[in-house]
């Protein structure tokens, strides 16, 4: 029998009980620490058992957390972790183990989804879930179908599958295929959901071999190349759950790669001993802003009085 659900007030300060789905990589190990510092209750669900024990020894004493093993492929462990929560935060990593990035993610990240929501469906107590999308999941779509009155960005936009599978666009198919499971159900079983379509996270194990990073040259040409500071991604996730505003799909990012300066300061990040492998239409000719063609506006609305952190000045409207 699911426990009693208990109504979620939106404030900081009472107890609450959440999942953070995978706790294992930079995003959700942040959010695990930032959770528990606002007083949550933090069911960890981590793929590897080598996470779970770093996850351990890194927050340690805490009575507040509870680290699960769960396979986003196998719907039981998804309902294990999720007992007695009130929400949820969901990501998506790769197995380990998975050779390299290709067609066949889009499979894997749609069942995921699909378990997932349905398994929140089946979680009485669960209030709220945050889904983690991506950028990728909205800008990519055949440049000659663009009219005047659509040629910028925002989260009412969505990726065409069609061309993400004629240019091997795999992250942004994975992304819009998943995002789309997971509305249909969350609308089909009554599941309150909002999502977040992240930039490129700068987080300390980007390498250029990221899948956001396929068509790169292409998103910086177009003003859609998007990156995001881990902090403010945290913040952003906790803000729309506690918001009871929050609604539909949200683009996160906080900075935009349209100069030669800003694609050089990502190249150093990138590849700290050769810049070479970036794009030269990335890298050369006379220094200019690409025009900013993405909005990122409805946040940016949300997290004005957000207590979480400050926006920063280089956020982008």
């Amino acid at each position: 029998m699911a426990p009693e659900a208990v109504e979620f007030d939106g404030s900081p300060s009472s107890l609450k009980r959440v999942c953070v789905m995978d706790a294992g990589g930079s995003l959700g190990s942040s959010l695990v620490y930032h959770l528990l510092q606002r007083g949550y209750v933090v069911h960890a669900a981590i793929q590897s058992h080598e996470e779970m024990q770093s996850m351990e020894r890194t927050i340690v004493d805490n009575t507040n957390l509870r680290v699960f093993h769960t396979d986003p492929l196998d719907y039981h462990s998804i309902v294990e972790a999720l007992d007695g929560c009130y929400g949820l935060f969901y990501s998506f990593e790769p197995p380990f183990d998975h050779p390299s990035y290709d067609e066949t993610m889009a499979e894997m990240e749609v069942r995921a989804a699909h378990n997932v929501l349905e398994a929140c469906a089946q979680t009485e107590t669960i209030d709220k879930v945050v889904f983690t999308s991506s950028a990728t999941a909205v800008i990519w779509r055949d440049p000659s179908e663009a009219t005047p009155s659509s040629s910028d960005f925002d989260e009412r936009n969505w990726s065409d599958v069609n061309f993400c599978k004629k240019f091997k666009l795999w992250h942004g198919l994975s992304k819009t295929l998943a995002e789309k499971t997971a509305w249909a159900l969350a609308m089909d079983r009554g599941v309150s959901m909002v999502s977040i379509n992240a930039g490129l996270l700068l987080s300390p194990d980007l390498t250029i071999t990221h899948p956001y990073l396929k068509g790169a040259a292409e998103m910086y040409k177009d003003g859609v190349f998007v990156t995001v500071d881990l902090k403010f991604l945290v913040d952003s996730y906790i803000c729309v759950f506690e918001d009871s505003s929050a609604y539909g799909r949200y683009l996160c990012f906080n900075h935009v790669i349209n100069s030669n300066e800003d694609a050089m300061k990502l190249a150093q990040i990138l590849l700290p001993a050769d810049v070479s492998s970036l794009p030269p239409s990335m890298m050369v000719g006379e220094s200019k802003m690409v025009p900013q063609r993405i909005s990122n506006k409805k946040l940016n609305k949300l997290m004005a009085n957000f207590e979480g952190g400050a926006i920063q000045e280089a956020i982008c409207s």
